[in-house]
């Protein structure tokens, strides 16, 4: 196993570049899937990783259900430094495993609660609440659903309620709630991966804004819809998706509607600082799992030839 065990535990700081250049250097669609991706690769890798350490340090606790033959000198011979990180992967995959839990667990109590409580509210993809608070989001699930107070759509003209409107469907046709999860739970089991959590965060907002202007056929009226609504909107209350999903910086959004459409290219040229960067995460997420991979099976055949038939 030697040092590479450690590697995905570090390899996160290699996809930073791109996280900070994918949001304005690629097509929104391409930087939330690009940055999802290499995210949830980094994620598992790191998570097995610890788990592999804590196998080593929970051999050698005193009264462990393991095998004797898992404490032997010559498993712990193959992690370095393992009496101290076999040890501290121990409450280090415990919080892991416990925020990745406590994430899953609000995820699906805020849809649950957010479902419960529009059951009798009449439309079946388009619910509009009379509240005197403005506000808007995208519940999944099913078919999905878009959930609008006439406060908010008594602040917007029509043409930039049908931009919002196509705006909140967008993110139910490309479920995006997906990403934003993925990128959460990953930003759970490895904080080195939080930038890349809040760059997918803002990059499946600009690439709902991507698709609703491309379905109203009018960028400044996208622009000036997602303006009003901030103004006017607080934020959603709880209990919404606002828990998982933000709307990103809307001055930027804004600005990035008022500029001419992004181009769609399915990967970015090597030869640019984005390209660089795209390929430098690429590699880090690669070295990330050959890196645990090889660390998975050399554990497991030293743990097989140390336990007694």
């Amino acid at each position: 196993m030697g040092v590479f065990v450690f590697l995905p535990l570090v390899l996160p700081l290699s996809a930073w570049p791109v996280a900070r250049l994918a949001e304005t250097r690629l097509h929104p669609r391409t930087a939330t899937r690009l940055l999802t991706a290499v995210a949830v690769v980094m994620a598992v890798c790191s998570t097995l990783c610890l788990a592999l350490l804590m196998v080593v340090g929970t051999a050698q606790l005193p009264g462990n259900p393991l095998p004797d033959g898992w404490s032997d000198p010559e498993v712990r011979a193959a992690v370095p430094h393992d009496e101290v990180a076999g040890r501290a992967a121990i409450p280090a995959l415990a919080v892991v495993a416990a925020a990745c839990a406590r994430t899953l667990w609000r995820h699906r109590r805020v849809t649950r609660r957010a479902h419960r409580a529009l059951a009798g509210v009449p439309g079946p993809t388009v619910a509009v609440l009379p509240d005197s608070t403005p506000y808007a989001y995208a519940l999944p699930g099913g078919r999905g659903r878009i959930v609008v107070t006439t406060a908010l759509l008594a602040g917007l003209a029509p043409a930039e309620r049908r931009a919002l409107f196509a705006h909140e469907r967008a993110h139910l046709t490309a479920r995006h709630h997906r990403h934003l999860l993925a990128a959460h739970l990953a930003a759970r089991a490895n904080p080195f991966l939080r930038p890349l959590r809040t760059a997918v965060v803002y990059t499946a907002e600009r690439w709902a804004d991507e698709e609703a202007a491309r379905t109203v056929g009018d960028r400044r009226t996208v622009a000036r819809a997602i303006g009003k609504a901030a103004l006017l909107s607080p934020g959603t209350p709880v209990p919404t998706l606002a828990a998982l999903a933000a709307t990103g910086p809307v001055p930027r959004r804004v600005a990035a509607l008022l500029a001419p459409a992004p181009v769609v290219r399915s990967w970015p040229s090597a030869f640019t600082s984005v390209g660089l960067a795209a390929w430098g995460a690429a590699a880090g997420a690669l070295v990330s799992a050959m890196s645990s991979a090889n660390s998975a099976v050399t554990l497991f055949l030293i743990l097989h030839t140390a336990t007694p038939l």
